[in-house]
């Protein structure tokens, strides 16, 4: 399963890729599936977490060779990933929704945290209704994770969520718990952001983005975009001049300041009447290299249907905005991102189907100067589910996918890794 398939080189920034077989794995259909996968790249080390709960560490100086692996349980998938030159850190979708920490050099187990017995155990026997570690992150000596569980009765829907703060040995600093959907973490030197992407109406939170002291969990401040209905942030980012935002609530990027005042919004996909729809998309991503703002968008919506007939202009596009609130370029992605990564200027934004016009011409990882746009569009047979640029590398997670107008299956489960060429770089 750990094969060497393919070892290529390119003429763009993208050079020298690995091609590694992950095993089996049924295909995505048309619409999207939930994050099934994870990965994380450090120190010549990239590191695969799978929809079978294994979890791989392959030595890029070397072929990309497996330089070790942990087992798995086909229950739980590895939803979120990240790592030092010491730690991995692993969120999981399952029954406990654990949080596990290993060795980075060796794959030894160090500790483990069941986060359902603070968010409650599955309410279904369903994936969707399992705990799930969204994000996870590691800032200094403390390790940041925010758990979520959902739950559905008749038309009132719940959500149950917990970020922690760890220590590097497992200690429990603090907890921040909330009847809310955390859906990413940010952090810096002293503290986390929160992005909350629904706030249900039958409880009190009603803050899409909570700024959390590092050390103690305290909250510092708060700020929503003050719209109607759950929806309220997609995605969160700190930068030098504060905190970046993209809202889900009215669909514009923001930049706060420190105090979660607002500096500027720009409109990325907001509400817009065509041909007798009122069209949207979601910004779901956002990420902030060399003083400037990337913002991903998604999906078209409708008021009043699930299937329009039209799409959002602005729909699958990144925006590159400077931190005066200028929009310097934007990038047709042209398939659902699910997740964006940045590193040394530079961003990498994996993008899956498009499950309304359907054209595997589509899948590919885009490759951009966040400065000045688009640096290289390399094609992936499948769908990219996961990925990350650091340190001169990139890896991205490749998934089978089968639109269901076809009958025809696209990709493998499969891990590809570059070096990014420049000797800026």
């Amino acid at each position: 399963m750990n094969d060497t398939l393919s070892v290529e080189d390119s003429d763009g920034i993208l050079e020298g890729e690995t091609c590694l077989s992950l095993g089996d794995l049924g295909s995505a259909a048309s619409r999207h599936n939930w994050r099934r996968s994870a990965v994380a790249v450090r120190d010549e080390t990239v590191f695969a977490g799978l929809a079978d709960g294994r979890v791989i560490a392959y030595d890029l100086e070397n072929e990309a060779e497996e330089r070790w692996s942990v087992d798995g349980d086909e229950e739980r998938y590895v939803v979120s990933m990240d790592a030092t030159d010491n730690l991995l850190v692993v969120g999981e979708r399952g029954p406990e929704g654990r949080i596990r920490v290993f060795s980075s050099e060796t794959g030894d187990l160090l500790w483990e945290y069941v986060t359902a017995e603070d968010v409650g155990p599955p309410a279904r026997e369903t994936f969707f209704a399992q705990p799930f570690v969204v994000d996870v992150r590691i800032a200094g000596e403390t390790i940041v994770a925010a758990a979520r569980r959902y739950e559905r009765d008749g038309d009132v829907q719940y959500w149950s969520s917990v970020v922690y703060g760890f220590d590097l040995e497992g200690g429990l600093r603090w907890a921040y718990d909330d009847q809310a959907s955390p859906i990413a973490v940010a952090v810096d030197d002293d503290r986390v952001a929160v992005a909350y992407n629904r706030c249900p109406d039958n409880h009190d939170h009603d803050h899409g983005l909570v700024v959390l002291d590092l050390e103690t969990g305290d909250e510092l401040a708060n700020w929503d975009p003050g719209t109607p209905g759950e929806r309220r942030v997609g995605d969160v980012a700190f930068t030098d001049e504060g905190i970046v935002v993209a809202s889900h609530g009215d669909k514009h990027g923001y930049l706060l300041d420190d105090n979660c005042g607002e500096v500027w919004r720009v409109d990325l996909a907001s509400e817009r009447d065509l041909e007798g729809e009122t069209l949207y998309a979601y910004p779901n991503h956002v990420a902030v290299a060399n003083g400037t703002a990337v913002f991903v968008t998604g999906n078209t919506f409708a008021e009043g249907t699930r299937d329009p007939d039209g799409r959002h202009p602005n729909e699958h596009t990144a925006f590159a905005v400077d931190l005066e609130g200028e929009v310097a370029w934007s990038h047709d992605v042209r398939g659902f991102a699910r997740c964006i990564s940045a590193s040394d200027g530079l961003v990498a934004i994996p993008s899956a189907q498009n499950f309304r016009e359907r054209d595997a011409e589509t899948h590919a990882v885009h490759v951009l100067e966040a400065a000045t746009g688009p640096l290289e569009t390399h094609p992936i047979e499948g769908i990219s589910s996961a990925g990350d640029l650091s340190e001169g590398r990139l890896a991205v997670i490749e998934e089978p996918v089968e639109y269901h107008d076809e009958g025809v299956t696209r990709g493998e489960y499969r891990l590809h890794t570059w070096r990014l060429d420049g000797s800026s770089r």
